[in-house]
């Protein structure tokens, strides 16, 4: 730190009082609840073992081995392939129904005392959360997986349809199961079966993920083979199916394929392809398909309409999308909750909360009733803004309009309060979650990662990641890079490499935040070789050279992309590099974003140039962007690491009237600036204040007052504030104490 005479000791540059309100306490959603610790996988049982070496490493809620990680459908490398089914997921109970189902004397009569038998039993193998839920789901899906291996696909429907009955049969039949059932009858020939079971589903609204639909797809396109003649319902049925995985090539292909056929588009054809490009945001080929649907004489619906609105409002143009509704009106067609929805997510996500409102508004108007997918995106827009009790007075609102929360209202909180640092919240919703029936999924499991590590709370982002294993959830690039994140956030280079390493020995492929994470780790890790090193295996040479590594890893020039190498170059101090990027962005017509403006910020928040940090964020403001939390703390700790306490001060001011919540970081950066500054009383303060507004302080927030206290020699000090501890945050931990302890005697 520097001894700049503009530092102050008064105790009034600490930061001020916020002006937004606090989460309200009470509400039934945020009751206090930690969740249980379970063990961790081999990666990181190590790293837990040292960190806490009298937490034992398995549990009774868990097995003590990981079963193995789902596979996608249609993957290869099935053990089964050759042998005798193998089973090892079931439970013993699944076990036991699956061996009396494929005995020679099983009747169907016996099926319900048998499927009975299964989800009666409470002696469940692989409990998750005190939920036997996922383990049902684990069993049903392994033994409708073995029938199909056994041949008796007429039995696997007769179990699936049992299951569709069920109450809770939309938390037992997922994507997985749905996919295994319709390869199952297309292996056999039964296609018409087959899409006639996927359109029920579709009917009752069962969710069916990409998995599903690709298993349909490949059965439809495999009836030339079995000698079936497709029909004009089957090529519509394909190119339907082709919307939900984003499919549009596929589903351009079928399209010219079924004139080819010798049959003639209609209006559900036209209303099919439009609605995957809607999807896939592709306006431009979605206009040219309402371009030749009205040359062959048919007129656009609503559904027409709502499908380009979502091709456009998905890409960005909101004034265009706008413009479609308004020649809908013209045109006499009344917009629909869909409509609406769209447009209000639509600018939601650009950030423009009035233009929001106003569609909101318009919809209670119109007389429209919102559905949960309105809700969600009001639910997203207020707690992105810090907006918590408008937020939850939308939570509320659902019930009294007659809907239920879902999954993705749930998922959305989570990364709501993971985003602000709640990590009390993130376990309240999670718990309240599963009272309400929800299975995690993986979205689920990958926003708690990210919570949590958001949070501080590393053990429980290992721990949650350890859950998602147990749950026979396979991870994908968002759980590898979620999982990466937390790592590096506590410089645990060795483990964050280990990930990596399990990522390219074929899990999944590496991408741009997956380097930009190992970086970040290897920076707080203080391991400064392998920065060098990794930096220059991917961007070595001048930009033209990083361009073509970039490519040659199979990754192309996009705005992700430049934002890692800005970031890259950032963080190494490269300002020509960055500029460079910078300068290509401008010249390919790429525009700015947050993260750009964030890894320029956090370039100069380093640099002897520390003040063009606040610039870059004047800069960001004036073309209407919106700063998170990230780009206040940057700014925060340019300030602090220079003395210039007053002015982390005003922009600390600065970021609460603008609804954002200072997060634990935020506070850390005061409290280590004043520490080294042997400004104890203000450091402790700001601990206080931290408290006092819902913010627990973290390991690094104590760590940096008993370190500069032991640093000036001011050990004696140092020992009272650790004793007094409690005194200052009653919440404190007993372990936390003892690590605090046990670092002063290793001073």
């Amino acid at each position: 730190m520097s001894s700049n005479s503009t530092k102050k000791t008064s105790s009034s540059s600490s930061p001020p009082k916020p002006t937004t309100k606090t989460f309200l306490p009470r509400h039934p959603l945020l009751r206090r609840c930690t969740l249980p610790s379970p063990p961790v996988t081999p990666l990181f049982q190590e790293f837990l073992h040292h960190q806490h070496p009298t937490t034992s490493s398995t549990s009774p809620n868990y097995p003590s081995s990981v079963p193995r990680p789902r596979r996608r459908i249609g993957k290869h490398g099935d053990p089964n392939k050759g042998k005798p089914w193998f089973h090892r997921r079931l439970s013993s109970q699944g076990e036991l129904t699956l061996h009396s189902l494929i005995d020679p004397q099983f009747n169907i009569e016996q099926l319900d005392d048998e499927l009975s038998s299964l989800f009666n039993s409470r002696h469940r193998e692989n409990e998750f959360l005190d939920d036997c839920t996922e383990a049902v789901v684990s069993d049903v899906l392994g033994i409708i997986k073995a029938l199909g291996y056994y041949k008796k696909c007429d039995l696997a429907l007769n179990v699936f349809e049992w299951i569709k009955k069920r109450e809770d049969s939309e938390n037992l039949i997922n994507g997985s199961v749905v996919a295994v059932i319709i390869s199952m009858l297309g292996k056999e020939g039964r296609v018409s079966t087959a899409a006639s079971l996927f359109h029920n589903l579709h009917k009752d609204g069962f969710g069916v993920d990409v998995y599903a639909y690709t298993s349909l797809i490949t059965v439809l396109r495999a009836m030339g083979e079995l000698g079936v003649a497709p029909d004009a319902y089957t090529y519509n049925t394909i190119i339907s199916c082709c919307r939900r995985g984003s499919l549009y090539e596929e589903a351009k292909g079928i399209f010219e394929e079924m004139k080819l056929a010798g049959f003639v588009p209609d209006k559900v054809t036209y209303n099919a392809l439009l609605d995957v490009y809607g999807k896939s945001r592709r306006p431009k080929e979605a206009m040219e398909v309402l371009r030749e649907m009205e040359l062959n004489g048919f007129s656009p619906s609503i559904v027409t309409y709502n499908s380009l609105i979502s091709a456009y409002a998905r890409d960005g143009l909101l004034e265009e999308a706008l413009e479609l509704k308004a020649q809908m009106l013209e045109k006499g067609i009344k917009p629909d909750v869909f409509t609406y929805t769209t447009l209000l997510s639509g600018f939601e996500k650009a950030g423009k909360d009035e233009p929001a409102m106003r569609v909101f508004e318009e919809m209670q108007r119109a007389g429209c009733n919102p559905n949960i997918c309105t809700f969600n995106a009001l639910i997203k827009m207020f707690g992105n803004r810090g907006k918590f009790a408008e937020m939850m007075k939308i939570f509320d609102d659902i019930k009294a309009c007659g809907c239920k929360p879902d999954v993705v209202t749930w998922n959305t909180l989570l990364a709501v309060f993971g985003q602000n640092g709640m990590d009390t919240e993130v376990s309240g919703v999670f718990k309240e979650m599963k009272r309400s029936g929800f299975v995690a999924e993986r979205d689920t499991f990958n926003t708690l990662i990210s919570a949590y590590s958001r949070c501080g709370s590393f053990d429980q982002a290992m721990a949650i990641y350890k859950r998602m294993l147990e749950a026979g959830v396979t991870p994908d690039l968002s759980t590898y890079n979620a999982v990466l994140a937390a790592l590096a956030r506590g410089g645990l280079w060795e483990q964050s490499e280990k990930v990596f390493a399990e990522m390219k020995n074929g899990r999944c492929k590496p991408n741009q935040l997956t380097y930009s994470s190992l970086l970040h780790s290897y920076a707080n890790g203080k391991q400064i070789e392998k920065i060098h090193a990794l930096a220059e295996d991917i961007y070595s040479g001048e930009t033209e050279l990083a361009f073509l590594e970039l490519r040659r890893k199979g990754s192309s020039p996009d705005i992700t992309t430049l934002n890692a190498m800005v970031s890259i170059y950032g963080r190494r101090q490269m300002n020509d590099k960055a500029n460079e990027i910078l300068n290509f962005m401008k010249k390919s017509g790429f525009t700015p974003s947050l993260t750009t403006y964030n890894s320029l910020m956090y370039m100069y928040s380093r640099s002897a140039n520390f003040e063009r940090a606040e610039e870059i964020l004047r800069d960001l403001l004036s073309k209407g962007n919106k700063p998170d939390v990230i780009s206040y703390n940057t700014v925060i700790y340019a300030y602090c690491r220079n003395g210039r306490m007053k002015d982390a001060s005003r922009i600390f001011l600065e970021m609460t009237e603008s609804g954002l919540t200072p997060d634990v970081i935020t506070y850390n950066t005061f409290v280590a600036s004043y520490a080294a500054e042997a400004m104890f009383v203000e450091a402790i303060d700001v601990i206080r204040y931290m408290i006092r507004h819902g913010v627990k302080p973290n390991a690094s927030t104590y760590n940096s007052i008993v370190d500069w206290y032991c640093k000036l020699n001011r050990s004696d000090e140092a020992i009272m504030f650790v004793s007094n501890l409690r005194k200052l945050n009653p919440q404190i931990s007993k372990e936390e104490e003892c690590r605090l302890s046990e670092r002063l005697m290793k001073k």
